[in-house]
């Protein structure tokens, strides 16, 4: 019940919040395709340049949403609303608290990522997306929002969240493999950021898209991440650090 509770937060939220979640979710990536896809006419890989980049913007925005939509409420919750001294006090078990965050914020990602291929469903590309695309969305999309629950956590203050994005969430952004491809990159460079999950999702989902198939260690990856970032997270809320 507890995993419901946080989940029928995070729907009212979009719900208030509909137009304003939405048209921040559209408007960057749009600029992305826009400038890049269709202002620069480019070929890469054998294709048009567009082909490549829109599986890569997909990717880059259920991340972007994921952790947008966990990383500064929660953070505002717990430091300033003081919103989870009341989680701690109830019987929700905080587990169910963390996992109801991440499943929020995965959804949110998917949203955010659904809306984009809409979009450009317009647009004769040739590309397909289907199951796997969806499921790769919302396992990078629950990557992220883990992520976010460390950062709500590791921040001492409201400014730590947008420097944690702009250390770590914009890097990706650019150089996982969304706008251009790595190949070219430094040997040890290339393969760091191969490694990393928003490099594994723009894999899946181009292969996805394209038709040339995907590895399906990605997914292994991703889950590795997810553990990873979700004991973390756990950690933090049962040692009560940072509260």
């Amino acid at each position: 019940m507890g995993i419901l509770t946080v989940l029928w937060e995070k729907w009212v939220e979009f719900r208030r919040d509909f137009y304003k979640i939405t048209l921040a979710a559209m408007i960057a990536p749009l600029m992305y395709l826009l400038v890049f896809g269709l202002g620069i006419q480019m070929v890469s890989h054998g294709e048009p340049y567009l082909n490549y980049l829109i599986p890569g913007v997909v990717g880059l925005t259920t991340m972007n949403g994921s952790f947008n939509a966990i990383a500064q409420n929660l953070n505002v919750q717990r430091l300033y609303e003081k919103a989870f001294d009341q989680v701690m006090i109830s019987p929700t078990p905080l587990w169910q608290f963390i996992v109801g965050q991440i499943l929020g914020g995965s959804l949110r990602g998917l949203y955010a990522g659904a809306i984009i291929l809409i979009l450009v469903a317009p647009i004769k590309t040739g590309l397909v997306f289907n199951g796997w695309s969806l499921l790769v969305m919302l396992l990078n999309g629950a990557v992220f929002s883990a992520v976010g629950v460390v950062v709500s956590f590791v921040a001492r203050n409201h400014a730590d969240v947008p420097r944690f994005s702009t250390y770590i969430i914009m890097p990706m952004a650019y150089l996982c493999n969304t706008f251009f491809s790595t190949e070219n990159m430094p040997h040890g460079l290339r393969e760091f950021l191969g490694y990393l999950p928003l490099s594994q999702t723009s894999a899946v989902l181009r292969g996805v898209a394209s038709r040339a198939g995907f590895n399906p260690m990605s997914f292994v990856v991703l889950l590795i991440y997810l553990a990873v970032f979700v004991i973390a997270g756990l950690w933090f809320v049962y040692r009560k650090q940072n509260l």
